[in-house]
């Protein structure tokens, strides 16, 4: 069922924010910082007091080894937890927990915990995206009140941000290495841990990477997504397109389905906002791929700042090869032996829903990794004003690449005490392939019904 904003009302900063932020580029003066004070990404270079998170250090490419298929050593395997928060103890962090891990630890309290470990802050991407970055920071304004970008190129439109959209914009534009191909899977496991894989094939490529892009006539598509379901043999064929646009207001995204059945393309407006996520059980929406994706419209967006914050960072260990998926998943939540928590800086971000909107999230908190600009956590709040769902990434740096993305997003539902972990790949043939090369006719409805052929 879905709501409208009743229990939520944005405050008068927020509004205040999202005014001002027509004209969002900075000064040159203050772009000068990036590369200084701040990281080339927009991060605080130093570190914090104590010394608990450290400065920024780039991570070198050859950091630790890769092997045939692609899977990355993990750095940092010789490393023990600092100490695990357990509900026995967690009381004495909570300051330093979002409010739905805080809940996890009291609707699982014999079995959920996070071990923290040292913190690492070695994300970074290609020279040429720190120079479109730092170009964006003087250039790039918001447009439509917000839900779209003008001049912008590459990735982060606003490395130092002033609003809350601005840092949404930041996590939805950021570099996630141009184009990839990539076989995952997920789970959808029920309260007892039972569950039964889908498995997608998936390409994804911004347009600056397609090999017939014009960067005098850009245009107003952001990225090209398709997405083939390969299993279970009842889902297997079916077909989902989506050119991603910068302005979802002025052009809404456009996406179409292939129905491996009936053998037809049809329109899919549904895949958008909280229409119903692809083979997902009803656990998540479309907006919850890749933890928050899509126009900004719907939500009056308040920066409540930076915080520190213990969130799911250089999860190699849950990325292991080695693992089986009966390894990671379980009953309530996945094994959280195999997470790896650090103490990072995040920007905490809070979507109310606009009166007159329709969305089943009445509210949203957004707590991103300053360093990636990467969603950590994000709380999800229903019409009631209750803690409904919470997602949380665990994050990896695919340091010979240079891209920083994730290992596995999950979502916990609250309410019903089941969960969706998407991204899974330990088990495939390769891991995700940097470097996928097309051009706009691979992504065209008319090829959809090739791609669906079983």
């Amino acid at each position: 069922m879905k709501t409208t904003k009743s229990l939520f009302h944005v405050g008068v900063l927020g509004l205040t924010l999202l005014a001002t932020s027509v004209m969002a580029a900075v000064p040159a003066a203050e772009a000068d910082k990036l590369g200084k004070s701040l990281t080339p990404m927009g991060a605080e270079m130093a570190g914090n007091a104590d010394g608990s998170i450290p400065a920024w250090k780039p991570m070198a490419k050859n950091a630790g080894t890769v092997d045939s298929k692609g899977f990355l050593s993990n750095p940092y395997a010789s490393e023990q937890p600092l100490f695990t928060i357990t509900a026995q103890n967690v009381d004495q962090y909570k300051d330093k927990l979002a409010p739905g891990q805080y809940a996890m630890f009291k609707r699982y309290p014999e079995t959920f915990k996070m071990p923290v470990y040292t913190s690492h802050r070695g994300a970074t991407v290609p020279d040429d995206v720190f120079a479109a970055i730092k170009k964006n920071a003087t250039n790039t304004t918001l447009v439509g009140g917000g839900n779209g970008l003008e001049n912008f190129e590459t990735a982060v439109p606003f490395p130092i941000p002033k609003s809350g959209v601005e840092v949404i914009w930041n996590h939805i534009t950021r570099y996630r290495g141009g184009s990839v191909t990539r076989l995952v899977t997920q789970a959808t496991p029920q309260p007892n841990g039972s569950y039964s894989l889908v498995y997608f094939q998936d390409q994804f490529v911004f347009r600056d990477k397609m090999k017939d892009y014009d960067p005098a006539n850009p245009g107003n598509i952001l990225f090209y997504f398709k997405q083939k379901v390969t299993a279970p043999s009842r889902l297997a064929g079916g077909v989902l397109l989506v050119h991603e646009t910068l302005d979802q207001v002025k052009e809404p995204r456009a996406a179409w389905v292939y129905n491996a059945g009936q053998r037809r393309v049809r329109r899919a407006p549904q895949v958008s906002y909280d229409g119903p996520g692809t083979a997902a059980d009803g656990l998540r929406t479309s907006d919850n791929l890749d933890m928050y994706n899509g126009a900004p419209d719907r939500y009056d967006w308040k920066l409540e700042g930076k915080k520190e914050m213990y969130i799911a960072s250089d999860s190699y260990k849950l990325d292991d090869p080695k693992l089986k998926y009966s390894d990671i998943i379980k009953a309530g939540h996945i094994n959280q032996d195999l997470a790896r928590y650090e103490l990072r800086r995040v920007w905490h971000v809070v979507a109310t829903l606009k009166d007159g909107q329709r969305h089943i999230y009445a509210k949203r908190d957004f707590y991103i990794d300053e360093d990636t600009w990467q969603a950590a956590v994000i709380d999800h709040y229903d019409g009631r004003g209750q803690l409904w769902r919470v997602a949380e990434a665990h994050a990896e740096n695919y340091y010979d690449k240079q891209v920083p993305w994730y290992a596995l997003e999950t979502l916990y539902d609250l309410q019903s005490g089941r969960y969706l972990a998407l991204g899974m790949k330990n088990e495939e043939k390769q891991a995700y392939d940097f470097g996928f090369t097309a051009t706009t006719s691979d992504f065209t409805p008319a090829a959809l019904r090739q791609d669906g052929v079983r």
